[in-house]
């Protein structure tokens, strides 16, 4: 299933839907009512005195957004970044408050129903 595909299937959701991704060999999900987007893995501007696991920030049209990488957060082995790395853009409650951020995945897979 091609990246534009998977975009579509997410423009009609229901609650269920999550999306599933490769991360180090695990296949994890997340809801989709979370996403905001899929982008390739780009250049992203290292920050200095953070974290090992946030590569960086991004600039999503005019926006400054986090890039966490879940293999590193997770104490996961980090595999080599190729053509199907990808940023998945989310949004998450953090403290009751709502944050736009990139998570760092392998591979994104499908979209799938979890009841």
């Amino acid at each position: 299933m091609s990246l534009e595909q998977i975009i579509e299937e997410l423009a009609v959701t229901e609650q269920d839907q999550h999306l599933t991704f490769d991360l180090s060999g695990d296949e994890l999900a997340v809801p989709v009512m979370n996403i905001r987007e899929i982008i390739r893995y780009g250049k992203l501007t290292r920050m200095p005195m953070v974290p090992d696991f946030i590569e960086g920030v991004i600039n999503l049209r005019g926006n400054v957004v986090p890039v966490i990488n879940l293999a590193s957060k997770f104490g996961l082995q980090k595999t080599a970044m190729d053509e199907r790395t990808c940023i998945v853009i989310m949004e998450v409650e953090m403290s009751g408050e709502h944050v736009i951020m990139g998570v760092v995945v392998d591979k994104v897979l499908q979209v799938i129903a979890i009841p």
